[in-house]
């Protein structure tokens, strides 16, 4: 199968869809490779490095496209690459339909087979190819929001860990799933007062096991959100319902509650976010205030560490991208119904669905 990488264009986005490593892979199998140039620059792997092991350089992104049958990106595809798309195209990338229609129909005009890295799944029902980037997310998301407390940001002015004598500041993560716990980890290696909340008991009864007496947890109650959210200074959004919206957990009405210089982090930003004020940001515009509570809304986090990222990415992608650069999209999707939860639109069509239902669109099973 041609393979194509064009080089991503979303505001300070770095990553990249294949690594030279992920390339010598697919190369090794059989495949031939095309990368945009300096596809891979922001992560410093010069174009030589794709030589090295087997790749063709192209000029742009049209010419990616032109040539490959099959396109590995990172972001959603923005509008000038969705333009670039025809039916022949495998699309395999995020896309995080729920929260975009006109990313939805214009992939479903375009005709093309659209696999979602969020919504592929493994045995046990979790999400491996959002895991490595919801980890990301979940650390990165203490270390922003340790940054915008401090008050030249126009935060509290509040540590995170407090000093001997001056208590630590108080952090409440509403959803205990990996993002959660990635995000719980950080803070409690800060020495911050975390409390974790979820609606599965379950749940909670594990993470109380992992965490012991380094957090709390709670039942994620709508009074007990709205109890938090009084009491801390930083509030992580990390709840997730896979292909669909997130759901909105702290309302406008509850953040005049908040603590003037409070930080919330919308991890959930790429489903829609789970703030009734959130709406998506950039690297470059991060934060936003309203009502004296700063909002980082960036809708790419992960992309901040953009090398890191790119090597978590790709240890979880490249199996499925081996798979179907080997089996062809239909056959692979026949052979692993977990990554046949990936298919989001193909033939004009939405295939999942919960992103139908969030987009208020029809759904139509895959044949």
């Amino acid at each position: 199968m041609r393979i194509g990488v064009p080089k991503e264009i979303k505001n300070h986005e770095y990553r990249v869809g294949l690594t030279p490593a992920s390339v010598a892979e697919l190369v090794a199998a059989g495949h031939e490779v095309v990368v945009e140039t300096k596809a891979g620059m922001g992560i410093d792997f010069a174009d030589a490095a794709y030589t090295k092991v087997g790749a063709t350089i192209l000029s742009d992104a049209a010419a990616v496209f032109d040539t490959a049958d099959m396109i590995v990106k990172v972001k959603e595809p923005q509008p000038q690459e969705i333009a670039l798309l025809k039916p022949r195209h495998l699309l395999f990338t995020y896309l995080h339909l729920a929260a975009d229609k006109p990313q939805a129909e214009g992939l479903m005009a375009s005709g093309a087979t659209c696999i979602a890295y969020e919504t592929v799944t493994s045995r046990s029902g979790a999400l491996p190819l959002l895991k490595p980037m919801s980890e990301v997310a979940g650390r990165m998301s203490i270390q922003v929001g340790a940054h915008y407390l401090e008050k030249e940001q126009g935060g509290r002015g509040v540590l995170l860990g407090g000093v001997p004598g001056v208590a630590p500041a108080k952090v409440a993560i509403l959803g205990g799933g990996v993002a959660g716990i990635n995000a719980a980890q950080i803070a409690t290696g800060q020495r911050a007062d975390v409390t974790i909340y979820d609606i599965n008991n379950d749940r909670l009864a594990e993470l109380d096991m992992y965490f012991g007496s380094t957090i709390k947890t709670a039942f994620a109650s709508k009074a007990a959100i709205a109890a938090a959210i009084q009491e801390a200074e930083l509030v992580i959004g990390a709840v997730l319902v896979p292909g669909a919206a997130a759901p909105k957990l702290v309302t406008r009405e509850m953040l005049k509650t908040m603590k003037r210089g409070s930080v919330l982090v919308d991890i959930a930003i790429d489903q829609g976010g789970c703030f009734e004020t959130s709406h998506a940001t950039t690297h470059a515009d991060p934060v936003y205030t309203i009502d004296g509570v700063i909002h980082y809304c960036v809708a790419n986090m992960p992309g901040a560490v953009a090398r890191t990222s790119a090597f978590a990415l790709n240890n979880a992608t490249l199996p499925f991208a081996l798979k179907l650069a080997n089996l062809g999209a239909e056959k692979a999707m026949a052979e692993d119904p977990h990554l046949a939860n990936g298919l989001n639109v193909s033939g004009g069509k939405i295939r999942h669905e919960a992103v139908a239902e969030a987009l208020g669109l029809p759904f139509e099973a895959a044949a």
